[in-house]
């Protein structure tokens, strides 16, 4: 787990193309590759604990977003302008200090 206290959320704004929110036919092979190397670098995260949780709406309406730990602003702000999505310009992404007062405890089963 992520020894870095501080929780932020970035949250996904239309880019250059804002129909890539809400048309899946929109998106050409060279977006795919980015949206794939998103993924894994979320998941990566995930799996390192410094990702809480991220997702997006289903409506192409609603926000997408990622949660997660950092030990700074500028560190967080480091890790949003990474994501490939804001990296490529495919999307823009805003930084907001965040806590998450409740969170989910699974266990195995």
């Amino acid at each position: 787990m992520s020894d870095a206290s501080l929780q932020f959320l970035y949250q996904f704004h239309p880019g250059v193309r804002p129909e890539l929110a809400t048309d899946p036919s929109a998106w050409t092979e060279a977006d795919d590759r980015i949206s794939t190397a998103h993924y894994e670098r979320l998941r990566e995260a995930t799996e390192a604990g410094h990702v809480i949780l991220a997702g997006r709406s289903q409506d192409g309406i609603g926000p997408a977003i990622v949660i997660f730990r950092a030990r700074s602003e500028q560190e967080a702000r480091r890790f949003m302008e990474e994501d490939p999505f804001v990296a490529s310009g495919l999307f823009r992404a805003s930084l907001h200090p965040f806590r998450a007062a409740l969170v989910e405890q699974r266990t195995e089963d």
